[in-house]
């Protein structure tokens, strides 16, 4: 089932409004989130992603890192 949100909610959203952060702000932002709010991002994101330690374990022999989960979530905003 597909939830619709208003443009208000939305725009009251943390995890939208950092879609509207320009490059070095969004860098700011990213890098004061811990480890688990960044996975947390991405797996709203991104459901069909590995980033979960489990999953991740599970599939890739690793976690994700702090730092490739900024980038990822970078590159998935910006591009």
């Amino acid at each position: 089932m597909y939830n619709c949100i208003t443009e208000e909610e939305r725009l009251r959203h943390s995890y939208y409004q950092i879609m509207e952060l320009s490059s070095d702000e969004l860098h700011i932002k990213l890098n004061s989130w811990s480890r688990e709010d960044l996975i947390e991002w991405l797996v709203w994101n991104d459901r069909n992603g590995v980033y979960r330690d489990e999953e991740s374990l599970s599939e890739m022999g690793n976690i994700l890192e702090k730092d490739e989960a900024i980038s990822i979530i970078t590159r998935q905003i910006l591009v």
